[in-house]
């Protein structure tokens, strides 16, 4: 598996992974975007930008249903605070125990609540902070 930043000629597989999203898959792109590569194809990928000095904010990540339960999350996730320093931020939809659990796992913890932040179908998301 090759993490790698994401090119123009990644966008068709960004967007087949990020399945129903508001965000058109050209546009992850325009932010700090990596993709985890096997055998040439975009099994996943994560979404960050710098938000101040010192402060990132991981915005999406998205795994291939043919690739998932394999670590890919994991492995973009670590890449991502490997290469940044300070304070990383994150949401979660409340219900997303799975991927709760995933970022628990790497460190991060709750830090706040943003009531009906998401929508189809309105949730809570669960705000998570570490600092590599």
């Amino acid at each position: 598996m090759t993490i790698r930043p994401a090119e123009q000629a990644d966008v068709v597989a960004i967007g087949r992974i990020q399945g129903k999203s508001s965000w058109r898959a050209g546009d992850f792109l325009h932010f700090d975007c990596r993709v985890a590569e096997e055998n040439g194809r975009v099994a996943g990928f994560l979404a960050s930008r710098e938000t101040g000095p010192g402060e990132r904010e991981i915005l999406y990540i998205a795994v291939d249903p043919a690739y998932r339960r394999r670590g890919i999350a994991r492995m973009l996730v670590l890449n991502e605070l490997a290469t940044s320093r300070g304070a990383c931020f994150l949401e979660a939809r409340e219900s997303n125990a799975a991927a709760i659990k995933l970022y628990e796992s790497v460190g991060f913890v709750a830090v706040g609540r943003r009531e009906s932040y998401y929508s189809d179908p309105t949730e809570t998301a669960i705000v998570m902070r570490i600092f590599s």
